[in-house]
């Protein structure tokens, strides 16, 4: 039962989250993406087989892009340093959802993460936007973990 006056059947937005990862402080961010898996598709034919049969290979999991406000906090941006000077220093984390009181309805837990790219913000002087930096994480593999279950 929904503890936020949501009927069981509403739908969660999809702004209220946080970013956790192991050893990070600060990991505030405004938009996730790369959520998804996908498995391969072998296809055998065995014999005078008239059907072409298909089992699962191997399932592989996106990278995981991060987009927030430039902050002045370095610890994200060093973690990617030291990956360019060849350390790669892998970490865990999650991608927690959250209902309208902050309670936790379900989260992405991702394993043996770096991050593979960075990308800085675009300068405009006439604009108002916030400078925007990404991060993109190669992660090995995720699961899914409701709430309470």
């Amino acid at each position: 039962m929904a503890t936020d006056n949501r009927r069981q059947h509403d739908y969660i937005g999809q702004f209220n989250f946080r970013v956790e990862i192991d050893g990070v402080t600060t990991a505030a961010f405004k938009n996730v993406e790369g959520l998804d898996s996908e498995t391969e598709v072998i296809e055998y034919q065995d014999g005078d087989d008239l059907f072409l049969r298909k089992r699962p290979g191997r399932t592989k999991y996106s990278n995981i892009v991060l987009k927030r406000g430039y902050v002045s906090t370095d610890e994200l941006w060093q973690w990617r340093k030291r990956v360019m000077e060849g350390k790669v220093e892998r970490k865990s984390g999650s991608i927690v959802l959250n209902n309208d009181k902050g309670d936790e309805v379900m989260r992405y837990n991702f394993f043996e993460a770096w991050p593979c790219k960075w990308k800085g913000f675009s300068l405009d002087g006439k604009g108002t936007d916030v400078a925007v930096e990404e991060l993109e994480f190669v992660v090995e593999r995720w699961e899914r973990v409701q709430a309470g279950g």
